[in-house]
């Protein structure tokens, strides 16, 4: 495995985490809230948890790049 694969594959890594991290602070926090006003439905859920997948991908991949950088 070269050493861009190696790379390309940490930070996969890094953001399937982070997405899981968003997942389940998208569903703690945005469908609790949205249940204890009785509007929950399956689509809010869903964009709710969706939302949150994507934006803890992007922040973990962001930090990821930020301390790669600091290393080189």
């Amino acid at each position: 495995m070269t050493e861009d694969e190696k790379d390309k594959a940490k930070a996969a890594a890094v953001a399937s985490v982070g997405a899981g991290v968003g997942t389940a602070g998208g569903a703690t926090v945005g469908v609790l809230e949205l249940a204890a006003r009785g509007v929950a439905t399956g689509l809010t859920a869903s964009l709710v948890i969706g939302a949150g997948a994507a934006a803890g991908a992007g922040l973990a991949y962001g930090i990821y790049r930020l301390f790669k950088k600091r290393k080189t």
